[in-house]
Parts: structure tokens; C-alpha cells; sequence
């Protein structure tokens, strides 16, 4: 059964996770083979659990000398950052793939075209299962996109987690919850104490968020308000309805005035500990006082005494009684 052909624009033929190459008269590239399909930049697949797809791949030797490549089958993956790059042990659709030939030599000047299958496992889950052919030759490899997309009940959903606001920048992770590739936007509104501080509208990321990937990515916030206290909120919608957001909070405070606070707040600490314990000392000095009337303590005739307590704001009086001396 080929391949279907959907023009989804995803990718071109770079080495995933890095920059597009750029291929020189004399350099060789692997691309999907034309068939009567020009101008696919991937292979895109569908199929349903226990199918075995077919295609053919590529590779172009335009120079003056034979070129030996190698082929094998990756898994896509995300790297912390968003950007693509492919796994370093296939377990998923780079496991799949078999080549009619995995090593290959080219003349000069002439191009390889090999089949290859991909065998969808029966127990594989419905969704998107992007991988890549890799072809390395001559200390270079160079990828091609593999979209796979097995058929059946499909879920869409993302969540923004651990939000915080720091040196300039807004931070945050993405995480795709459900079992399509997801292209999301991120809208941005701040408010403070007296009003809005920020609001970004919409932007699609420069992120393809694979199935049960999490990316960690900033915003920058340059000019964030000197003295406030602010309410950040943000919302990533992605194809397929998806809506998800987070919020923060942050106070923003000039640094002098950080540090007056800080002292402050020592000074007031200090105060209540040092009344606390004096406070401590009369009462144990004004039960001593009492349970030695009770004992029978004798002198001469007892009368009122005054003690005056200047550990407040104000002073007060406290009545005890005792035996004179």
C-alpha cells in the first residue's frame, strides 16, 4: 500500500534539530523518491494498526566520485528547548522501518532510489508517530522527515505548567498531553495594581510539540514594571480546539527598597522577641511573689505595690501584693 500524500508543509530535508542544510553542486541529499509526487519535502503515512506501508527513498550524488551511504530509521523527538532532533535508540516509528539496502554505493553523478516498508505493530496506539530516514555518509547525515499517522481515535490536549518570571524573561513548559503534533500559540496578559502592564495577542511559537514531549521556553519581558505587583496569565491554544493556560504572580520591588524592607522586618522581629521575653520574666517574677504570701511568709503589715511595665508603647500598672521587707 503507498504512502498518502498530504501537503502538511511540516518540515523540509534538514538534519532535525539543527539548521537546514545547505547543499552545495558537489554534495549528496537524501529526499523523498518523486514516483510522480514531486516536490515532497517528507514522507507522510497513515495506516491503520498491523499495516506494513511502502515508499522509496532518494539519495543524490551529484559529484565526481562514488559515494557510500548508509540508511537507517529514527524516532522524532523534541529537545528541552522545542527544537527537533531525533532519538538516539529507536523504540517507535524508526523501529519499523526496514530498507531494501541499508548500506548503498552511488556512482558519480547518479541517483539511488530505495524501497523501504514500515510495519505498524497491532498494538500500536492511534495518533501522530513522527520519525526520519537518516542517511550518513562522509562524516555528514542528513535527515528526512517521517510523519506517520495510525488510524483511530485521536486526542488533542496541552497543558502550561511551572510559570515564573525572572532576570528579564517569562518562563514556562508545555507539555503534550495527548497524541497529536501540535503547532501552539501563546497569548500574553499581565495585570499590576493599577492596571494592565502587558498583553501580547496571539503568536505561533516556532515549536512542533510531539506526543508526550515537554519543552521548557521563554518570553522575554524587558521592561517589566519597576514597583508593582503583578498578575501574569498565559493562554497556548493549538489545532484541534485545544485551549490551556497558567498564571503567576510576581512583585516586582527596586532593590534599596528590598533591603530598607528586609531591615525593617528584622527590626520589628528583634522588638517582639526582646518584649516576649521580658514579658516572660515579670510573670514568673509576679507568681514567685504570690506563691511565697501563700506559705506564710511574714513581715510587716502588707500593702499595695506598683509596678510599672515600660516594654509597650505606653507604660501600665500592675497591681500585686506581697510582704514588706
Amino acid at each position: 500500500m503507498p504512502f498518502a500524500v498530504r501537503a502538511l508543509c511540516l518540515a523540509s530535508v534538514t538534519v532535525l534539530g539543527a539548521s537546514p542544510v545547505s547543499v552545495a553542486a558537489d554534495d549528496w541529499s537524501v529526499v523523498p523518491s518523486a514516483g510522480g509526487r514531486d516536490g515532497r519535502p517528507y514522507f507522510y503515512a497513515e495506516g491503520a494498526p498491523g499495516t506494513v506501508l511502502q515508499d522509496t527513498v532518494s539519495v543524490r550524488n551529484p559529484g565526481g566520485k562514488p559515494l557510500t551511504v548508509r540508511l537507517r530509521g529514527a524516532d522524532a523527538d523534541n529537545g528541552a528547548d522545542g527544537t527537533l532532533s531525533v532519538r538516539a535508540r529507536a523504540k517507535d516509528t524508526g523501529a519499523w522501518i526496514t530498507f531494501a539496502e541499508r548500506t548503498v554505493r552511488i556512482p558519480a553523478r547518479t541517483r539511488a532510489d530505495v524501497p523501504f516498508t514500515v510495519s505498524v505493530p497491532a498494538d500500536t496506539a492511534p495518533g501522530d508517530h513522527p520519525g526520519a530516514i537518516l542517511a550518513s555518509a562522509g562524516g555528514r547525515t542528513a535527515a528526512v522527515r517521517v510523519q506517520l499517522r495510525v488510524g483511530g481515535p485521536t486526542l488533542s490536549a496541552l497543558t502550561v505548567e511551572h510559570v515564573r518570571i525572572h532576570d528579564g524573561l517569562i518562563s514556562y513548559e508545555l507539555v503534550n498531553r495527548g497524541t497529536t503534533v501540535l503547532t501552539p500559540r501563546l497569548a500574553i496578559r499581565a495585570e499590576g495594581l493599577f492596571g494592565e502592564v502587558l498583553d501580547r495577542a496571539p503568536r505561533t511559537l516556532p515549536v512542533e510539540l510531539l506526543p508526550g514531549r515537554r519543552v521548557r521556553l521563554d518570553e522575554p519581558w524587558p521592561d517589566p514594571p519597576a514597583l508593582d505587583g503583578v498578575d501574569v496569565g498565559l493562554t497556548v491554544t493549538a489545532e484541534g480546539g485545544v485551549r490551556a493556560g497558567a498564571d503567576a504572580r510576581v512583585w516586582f520591588v527596586p532593590r534599596t527598597a528590598g533591603v530598607v524592607g528586609a531591615l525593617s522586618g528584622l527590626a520589628v522581629c528583634a522588638g517582639g522577641a526582646l518584649w516576649f521575653v521580658r514579658r516572660v520574666r515579670r510573670v514568673r517574677h509576679v507568681r514567685r511573689r504570690r506563691r511565697r504570701g501563700r506559705s506564710g511568709w511574714t513581715g510587716g503589715a502588707e500593702r499595695p505595690r506598683t509596678e510599672v511595665d515600660t516594654t509597650g508603647v505606653g507604660t501600665s500598672e500592675v497591681e500585686t501584693t506581697g510582704a514588706a521587707m
